[in-house]
């Protein structure tokens, strides 16, 4: 079973630091006994940002509604989707993909160090392995997910999650491919979820409830695994690749 690694010393100092979490006293409790409380998001001098934070967000970026995704030489942008709603957008890279998930999430509370703990304990429960470090996006969980190999036997896929806790809202990303174990390979992804926009925009929102995605205006839905062979004045062309709809996802939290 999954148990949180123990920090110690600095560490411990760093997590707190950093907005994790907390031991504080129940309030009218007599027994002594403490509970685990989310701290208020922590600062974001590198990203990424809320839209009230950025100009112009629309600048390099990709529109997407609730996100704004950096554009890149060389990269194919696939969107994700529950049931009718675009809810996550992959950024591949040459052998590296990073997916992108934005999240309402408590006005003064973040909530990243208690959806790892799920995470972690969800790949646990399928036999996967997971470890929790303190990254260059903060604390992250590395993991060895269990998966069916295409010849049938089985094997594991390594993966990244990282996630930043910001106003109202909450981004997480999915790194995989050589990206999930290549540090070399990993930076650029991680400079693009440092770069992304959120928009959580003023309604209200149940904390953990996707923050729902739009296509570009002029964007062209093109089927997993189909090449458009011509992409002349399509946008994602000559570098950012073209808009595909990637795997369907059932659960997003």
């Amino acid at each position: 079973m999954f148990g949180r690694r123990k920090k110690s010393g600095s560490a411990e100092d760093a997590a707190d630091a950093a907005g994790e979490v907390e031991q504080v006293d129940e309030p009218g409790a007599d027994t002594g006994e403490t509970r685990r409380v989310n701290l208020p998001p922590a600062p974001r001098p590198d990203g990424p940002w809320d839209v009230s934070e950025v100009s112009k967000p629309g600048e390099g970026r990709v529109d997407l509604g609730g996100i704004f995704v950096p554009g890149v030489e060389g990269m194919e942008l696939r969107v994700e989707v529950a049931g009718d709603a675009i809810v996550a957008a992959t950024v591949v890279l040459r052998d590296s993909a990073v997916q992108l998930q934005a999240f309402a999430a408590p006005k003064k509370e973040g909530i990243w160090g208690e959806v790892r703990e799920e995470i972690a304990s969800g790949i646990t429960q399928q036999g996967g392995v997971i470890d929790e470090v303190e990254g260059p996006l903060g604390w992250e969980l590395r993991a060895q997910v269990p998966v069916q190999l295409p010849n049938g036997t089985g094997g594991v896929q390594l993966v990244r999650f990282i996630g930043v806790d910001g106003p109202r809202w909450f981004l997480r990303g999915v790194i995989s491919g050589q990206g999930a174990v290549q540090p070399q390979a990993a930076g650029l992804l991680e400079q693009i979820f440092r770069d992304t926009v959120v928009v959580r925009g003023e309604g209200p929102m149940a904390p953990r409830d996707p923050i729902v995605l739009k296509l570009p205006d002029d964007a062209q839905m093109v089927p997993e695994g189909v090449q458009q062979e011509d992409q002349e004045g399509s946008r994602f062309s000559g570098g950012m690749g073209q808009l595909q709809r990637g795997p369907e996802i059932t659960e997003v939290r």
